[in-house]
């Protein structure tokens, strides 16, 4: 990835992240004030769209969490396949330790927040709530060191947190689907072999892409597989060295132009409908419950801890080893940050608990922001304090 792409993209995705501070707030104060009448209104506006037989009738709340984030996942898609093939993630020896370090961030989290809701079979299908990284709030954090903060580390936590991104689509797929529509699958699966022969064919119209994109969400979304994973196929199926009409690689050309939408707009939106919590009658054995202290827990003390033990086992097995100029201080400082779930914390909650009661959604939500903020706090005193003299 040239140098140049690199800084562009970090520069974006820290400023996004500075933004999704501002929703979160913003959801927080509505939440808490007189405006909770209109935003709760705001979530419960119901859209339909019709399509002949076919009604799409949603509340705007489940409208942004299964169509605009399908625009989410299609850019993580997008970013993957790139890497994948010619980034970070194109070679073993790059992506040996970014890997065994996704693992473990993934595996201890899992593994506090089940210890803590063993009892529980409701909450315990929320197990890989703490799992995920919000890359754009991490790098946000970052972004108020300036300068001082290692491309290296920031290179690291792109690479990381792309892994990370990779493994919730998989889990989504295997563990938060509802009740399987046969008919919808094939039609799926008709979208995907047609996007697959007009990738095989040259063809490089993102349009034409688009508009098979589109038949697969709603086939897709009435099949009972949660409907961003459409996103993901869709990414996979665009050609990367194919050349267009105005010579572009069209993956990397709706990359670009979908990054500050998403950056700028879907991720903000997402934030705001998703984060605002009411704190009225909230009691101190509410925050202590299992579920909220298990994503707590499993953020700020999971993700630190599985992402430097394991990348400590994997240095010390000789099988990977420390980006070049980074300490282990450094590396733990980076690792903290890593856990600000947020936004991807936030969806997995929505397909975890969906149909459980709006107190236990609360609670998640809690416990999300919570374990979020520790993470954002200890990781940029960490940092700050590790960094100290850099320039």
């Amino acid at each position: 990835m040239p140098i140049q792409t690199i800084r562009e993209f970090l520069k974006l995705e820290s400023s996004s992240g500075l933004l999704l501070m501002g929703s979160m707030v913003l959801a927080l104060i509505c939440a808490n004030t007189p405006l909770s009448t209109i935003y709760d209104a705001f979530l419960d506006t119901h859209v339909a769209v019709h399509f002949g037989a076919l009604v799409l009738a949603k509340p705007l709340l489940l409208w942004i969490n299964d169509g605009l984030m399908a625009i989410f996942f299609l850019l993580v898609g997008l970013e993957v396949k790139r890497e994948v093939l010619e980034g970070e993630l194109s070679s073993l020896p790059q992506v040996v330790l970014p890997g065994i370090a996704a693992v473990g961030g993934m595996v201890i989290p899992a593994l506090i927040y089940v210890w803590f809701n063993l009892n529980d079979p409701t909450t315990l299908k929320g197990w890989a709530i703490p799992a995920a990284t919000d890359i754009a709030f991490a790098l946000g954090v970052m972004a108020l060191l300036g300068n001082r903060v290692p491309n290296a580390l920031k290179l690291f936590l792109l690479t990381l947190a792309i892994l990370d991104d990779l493994a919730a689509i998989v889990i989504i797929a295997f563990f938060y689907t509802n009740q399987l529509s046969i008919t919808s699958l094939v039609l799926a699966a008709l979208a995907v072999c047609a996007l697959l022969v007009m990738n095989r064919f040259g063809v490089t119209r993102i349009a034409a892409y688009m508009c098979v994109g589109v038949f697969l969400w709603v086939c897709v979304l009435k099949s009972g597989v949660h409907a961003t994973l459409a996103g993901v196929v869709l990414a996979f199926t665009i050609p990367l060295r194919a050349i267009d009409q105005h010579g572009n690689s069209p993956l990397k050309h709706l990359e670009h132009n979908l990054h500050p939408w998403v950056a700028f707009a879907i991720l903000p939106l997402f934030a705001f409908v998703n984060a605002g919590i009411s704190f009225s009658g909230m009691t101190l054995a509410a925050m202590l419950a299992p579920l909220p202290l298990g994503i707590a827990a499993g953020l700020f003390v999971g993700k630190q801890l599985g992402i430097v033990a394991f990348s400590w086992v994997g240095v010390k097995l000789k099988i990977a080893k420390l980006p070049q100029g980074i300490s282990w201080r450094e590396f733990h400082a980076m690792a903290t940050l890593c856990g600000i779930g947020f936004t991807m914390s936030l969806f997995v909650s929505t397909l975890a608990l969906d149909g459980v009661s709006e107190q236990v959604g609360a609670a998640a939500r809690l416990g999300v922001l919570i374990g979020s903020l520790l993470s954002a706090l200890s990781g940029y005193f960490l940092l700050r304090l590790t960094l100290r003299g850099k320039s």
